[in-house]
């Protein structure tokens, strides 16, 4: 199937400028749904048969646009961001998004021979059954044993990407006067990032912010090690300027986890504590969390207040997402603890 790109208007006549990474980011975004179109054709012209309102097609050829259009997803964020899609790798990841968000489905892949599950029999969207050339191509799995389904979704209305949004008002709605919000600095594991995204719903944070050099929410391994909250939680990526602005709009107070040992500390460090979580209990706050291999940004040392865990023994530190969800359950907001007791 070949995309024609239709050639660019004429400019408006007199003094217009056009901001070249704007355009970039437009025609970008541009290209992106072409493919997305290309894609949801290629699917509606596979011979398809219908029960219980699900229309269902057939994909055999890796070099189908659906086909490619789902790697691509697989492997590219800013793909991803341009499309507002995600990919779900394995049929437990997919039932599991699914408590929360079936309509978000555009289409269920499914491997040749696999029905459709019970507890998806509400989908009324595309169900597409590919060959297993097709599963290990779209899953990136050199077996096809463990992939039975992939989802193809809609990225969460609540996530933000301030990198894309040029005007001030990118931040209004998503956060309604937050108490807490966890900030995390450079973290680039996946696994780490998806279970700090977990324990930071679990415990009823308002939200995620993720400064640059943090890996992709929405990366595979990310979104299995979230195993749901993603699609529940507030997430905003941008950068420490976008930070300090939700801050200052907000009045919160920042604090940072730091290894009591760390020499890169030039103030003093409060150690995690019941009177120092209950002193915090009617402010509002960020929590950030740096990575283990590089530790904590020098914005981040600069501008928080230091709170390191007080461990026993020669461990220096702790895992990150150990770590973090030690800090988020100690640091908890008010009506969450008033909820359990």
């Amino acid at each position: 199937m070949l995309l024609l790109e239709r050639a660019p208007p004429p400019p408006l006549a007199g003094s217009y400028s056009v901001n070249p990474e704007r355009a970039l980011r437009l025609r970008s975004i541009s290209s992106s749904r072409a493919v997305v179109a290309a894609a949801s054709a290629a699917a509606k012209s596979a011979a398809s048969s219908s029960r219980g309102g699900q229309k269902r097609k057939q994909v055999a050829s890796v070099a189908n646009p659906l086909a490619k259009h789902c790697v691509k997803l697989r492997l590219s964020a800013a793909y991803r961001r341009s499309c507002r899609r995600l990919l779900l790798v394995g049929l437990a990841p997919v039932l599991e998004m699914c408590r929360f968000e079936l309509d978000a489905i555009d289409y269920l892949l499914l491997l040749d021979g696999v029905e459709v599950p019970e507890e998806l029999h509400g989908f009324s969207g595309d169900v597409v059954h590919v060959s297993a050339a097709v599963m290990k191509k779209v899953s990136g799995m050199q077996s096809v044993d463990s992939t039975e389904a992939i989802a193809v979704m809609h990225m969460p209305r609540h996530f933000r990407d301030l990198g894309s949004h040029e005007d001030g008002d990118a931040l209004d709605g998503m956060f309604n006067h937050p108490k807490r919000i966890l900030v995390l600095d450079g973290i680039q594991d996946p696994g780490n990032l998806g279970t700090l995204i977990r324990s930071a719903c679990a415990f009823k944070w308002d939200g995620v912010f993720l400064l640059p050099a943090c890996c992709d929410p929405f990366n595979e391994k990310a979104l299995r090690a979230a195993r749901g909250a993603s699609l529940q939680l507030p997430i905003v990526c941008g950068t420490w300027h976008d930070l300090h602005a939700l801050v200052t709009k907000y009045n919160m107070k920042m604090m940072a986890g730091h290894p009591e040992s760390s020499s890169d500390a030039s103030k003093g460090i409060h150690s995690l504590s019941k009177e120092l979580a209950d002193s915090l209990l009617n402010e509002s706050l960020c929590l950030v969390l740096g990575s283990e291999g590089n530790g904590l940004s020098s914005d981040t040392l600069q501008a928080c207040e230091l709170v390191n865990i007080p461990m026993e023994g020669t461990f220096e530190s702790l895992n990150v997402s150990v770590a973090g969800g030690i800090f988020l359950f100690m640091l908890q907001p008010r009506y969450q603890l008033d909820s359990r007791t």
